[in-house]
């Protein structure tokens, strides 16, 4: 991992990480607390890129005491992708990176992050995973299949679908999911909370709000539950790492 000039719009750095891919480097946003012996934390974009949400989240995780690094999942189709959600357009690309997001590849690029992380001076060697949406989704996919030490996991779409494999998690891993959200419907709610029933899993439902509600800078955003749902995440990063 390098550092390259700091963007002058942001506090973090922005890093490239050595991938195993062909096709060269992948950029992450990073931020570092104050000090040595601080646990690791990846942040997982939504379909919106490394954008102003996600780069204040790394900031804020870093003044928490996390070495917090962002890393540019769609950089094999588009690098450097930031996109307000709340523009129809831009909105609308984010929803098409998704279509052609292969998660896979995705998730050898979310392990070599962390792995990166846990070779950072700064860091104690233990590293967890935070995402939203489809970062949501990848962090349960890195509960499965990378070394991560915790997960957790903001709106997850499709995890009911990864149910069968849950046996395989053994790392502490909390969801939180949206009452009303139309990406989980229903069913995919109770399916997920009959089916993550081991000690390892927390599960939580938060009532009337919708998709998005931890995102600041969005429509759906709901402070109470949002604050709920970071002190929770935060308690178990915390007690984990």
């Amino acid at each position: 991992m390098s550092s390259t000039d700091r963007e002058t719009q942001m506090t973090g750095n922005m890093i490239s990480v050595e991938t195993s891919g062909a096709s060269g480097q992948m950029g992450a946003y990073m931020a570092t607390p104050d000090g040595e012996g601080a646990p690791g934390l990846v942040i997982i974009q939504e379909v919106f890129g490394v954008n102003d949400f996600i780069r204040t989240t790394v900031e804020a995780y870093a003044t928490k005491g996390f070495v917090t690094a962002a890393p540019d999942i769609f950089w094999r189709l588009e690098p450097g992708v930031q996109l307000n959600p709340n523009k129809e357009e831009e909105f609308n690309r984010g929803i098409e990176l998704m279509g052609q997001f292969d998660q896979p590849t995705g998730i050898d690029d979310i392990q070599v992050t962390i792995t990166t992380l846990r070779n950072h001076p700064a860091c104690n060697g233990k590293v967890g995973v935070l995402g939203f949406c489809l970062g949501g989704r990848l962090a349960y996919m890195a509960a499965l299949g990378t070394d991560a030490d915790v997960a957790v996991s903001y709106y997850g779409v499709g995890i009911e679908t990864m149910l069968d494999q849950a046996g395989n998690i053994k790392i502490p891993t909390l969801l939180h999911i949206a009452e009303d959200d139309g990406f989980v419907p229903p069913e995919a709610q109770a399916a997920i909370k009959d089916g993550l029933t081991a000690d390892n899993f927390d599960v939580h439902i938060y009532p009337g709000v919708d998709h998005g509600f931890a995102r600041f800078t969005g429509m759906h955003y709901d402070e109470a539950a949002a604050n709920l749902a970071n002190e929770r995440s935060l308690a178990l990063l915390n007690s984990a790492l």
